[in-house]
Formats: structure tokens, C-alpha cells, sequence
């Protein structure tokens, strides 16, 4: 969803918003250099555990009935979808307290990050801004994303649609804010897509990066 080549996972990573995902765990065991930040990582593995029983029904029952609003071409239906995120929920759970140990789960949210200025190389969010338009402002999304473009040289942001698959309505007003900041900006087509709609992610930078997009 983020069409990255083998180069930027060699880059210094920010994951943003990362919850219960393996992205961590297995870019760790290849040797990369990540880090997840996330509200929900100031709770143990055993109250992550409980969670993830809780909502896991729901989320397959979701699934079914909203079945036409997905494309199923990564994935056969919705019991699939659960085994796939259920097997990336437990490879996170099992690195999680080495994690924490090592400094690589943190808890926070946006718009305030406790990371220095380009600290990393690219700082990636998704299912966050813009999937949640209702939930999160217009004025709280400029202000999420000049925080991971305060932190790190690129960011890149997936999907631009809402819960209903539309484009999000904050869009435009985000990309002429930035641009008005100075920051070069472009939409990109992504190879992965399950929710309909949810073709594009948003890439940013700052003037003079020289970014190259593998897409």
C-alpha cells in the first residue's frame, strides 16, 4: 500500500499510528531500522490480547456484510482477511514485549510525536487521516501531517478515501495548505487495494529532498 522498493526499507522508519500490525516485527528481523508509535502500546500484551478476541467476531461479521465494498483480489473472502490479519496480530504480539524493551513500540499520537526534527527518513500512516474524516478535522489532519513532516525527510499516507470508499472531502484542503507551505506533494497509485476506491496514497516532501518514488 505504500509501494516500497527494497531501497526505502533499507531507510530509517516511523510507523505512525501502527496499532496490532507485524510491519514492525518482520522489517525488524530483516535487519531494518523501524519505529511504531501508537496510543494503544501503553497497554500490556495481555489487554492487547483480550482486545483483539473482543473485536475479531465483529470485524469478520463487518466483513461479510459489507462484502460488495471490497475488491477481492488479495483475498478470497472474509475469513480470509481475518486468518491473514489474525497471523499478523500474533507475529506483533510476539515481538511486542522485546519491542517495548527495545524501544521500538512507543506510545503516542498525532499531532505531537516526541521524535526530533528528521529524525527519520520516511514516515508512513495508514487506515488513520483521511479513513476517519468525520472523526478527525480538517485543521487536525494539517496539523497530524506537518508533524510527520516535521519528524521525518518523506511521509506517505494511505488510503484517501472515507469509511464509505469516497475521496475524503479533507483532501483538497490539505494538499493546498502544504503546498502553500512549500512542501512538494503528489498522489501515486499503489498496487494493493481491498477497499473500493482506495487506489492512491499521498506522498510528501519537502523542498530540495530529491525524492525518487519506486511505484
Amino acid at each position: 500500500m505504500f509501494s516500497l522498493s527494497d531501497e526505502d526499507l533499507e531507510r530509517i522508519i516511523l510507523g505512525c499510528g501502527d496499532g496490532p500490525a507485524s510491519f514492525n516485527a518482520e522489517l525488524t528481523a530483516l535487519g531494518g531500522r523501524v519505529l511504531s508509535v501508537d496510543p494503544m502500546y501503553c497497554f500490556s500484551v495481555e489487554d492487547i490480547q483480550q482486545r483483539i478476541r473482543r473485536v475479531y467476531p465483529g470485524m469478520l461479521s463487518q466483513l461479510a456484510r459489507q462484502r460488495d465494498e471490497y475488491l477481492w483480489r488479495h483475498f478470497r473472502d472474509p475469513s480470509h482477511v481475518g486468518s491473514v490479519r489474525m497471523s499478523a496480530m500474533n507475529r506483533f504480539l510476539e515481538d511486542y514485549p522485546k519491542g517495548l524493551a527495545d524501544g521500538r513500540y512507543i506510545e503516542a499520537s498525532l499531532p505531537e510525536l516526541p521524535c526530533l526534527d528528521r529524525e527519520y527518513d520516511l514516515a508512513l500512516c495508514s487506515h488513520l487521516l483521511f479513513l476517519y474524516g468525520e472523526q478527525i478535522s480538517l485543521a487536525s489532519h494539517i496539523a497530524a501531517i506537518k508533524e510527520l513532516c516535521r519528524v521525518a525527510r518523506e511521509v506517505r499516507i494511505y488510503p484517501l478515501v472515507d469509511l464509505e470508499g469516497r475521496p475524503s472531502s479533507h483532501l483538497p484542503g490539505v494538499i493546498r495548505e502544504l503546498a502553500a507551505c512549500g512542501y512538494e506533494l503528489g498522489m501515486e497509485k499503489v498496487d494493493y487495494q481491498f477497499q473500493k476506491g482506495a487506489t492512491d496514497m499521498l506522498w510528501i516532501q519537502s523542498v530540495g529532498e530529491n525524492l525518487e518514488l519506486d511505484v
